[in-house]
Formats: C-alpha cells, sequence, structure tokens
C-alpha cells in the first residue's frame, strides 16, 4: 500500500449516461460538481484524504439512488 502524503489531493470522476440527467442534476446541485452533455453528466470531486472522499462518494450516490427510485415510481404510476 502507498502513503498518501498529506499534500496530495485525490479524485474522484464518474460518467453516468441517463435520459434523466436534469433529474440527476438537480439532486446533485448542492453536493457535488458537475456537467451534463447531453445525455451524460460527469460528477467530479476531489478531496485531500480517503475517508474525506468516501464520505462525499457515498453521499453522491445516495441522491442519485433517490433520484432513481423517484423517476421509477414515477413512471409505474404512468
Amino acid at each position: 500500500m502507498i502513503n498518501q502524503k498529506k499534500n496530495n489531493c485525490l479524485s474522484l470522476s464518474l460518467k453516468i449516461i441517463s435520459d434523466y440527467n436534469d433529474s440527476f442534476a438537480a439532486s446533485l446541485t448542492t453536493e457535488a460538481s458537475y456537467i451534463v452533455e447531453g445525455t451524460h453528466i460527469v460528477i467530479n470531486e476531489n478531496a485531500h484524504s480517503f475517508v474525506d472522499l468516501r464520505a462525499r462518494w457515498n453521499t453522491i450516490m445516495r441522491g442519485l439512488i433517490v433520484s432513481e427510485q423517484v423517476l421509477r415510481s414515477v413512471e409505474e404510476e404512468v
């Protein structure tokens, strides 16, 4: 295992391909920086420690999961 130096920055990039990017982007408005490119949404996160990056990842994923569940339930109602 490589020891991380305190001044190193960790980064995470997640690319989602979906027709519902506006909905996913809305769920991320206060949680992450993102770019919407047509049917793609790219989420980028940076942190100075793995623990912080993992916490950011968990927050982002919870928001996306809830958005997906809401979209599914709306589709089932239609």
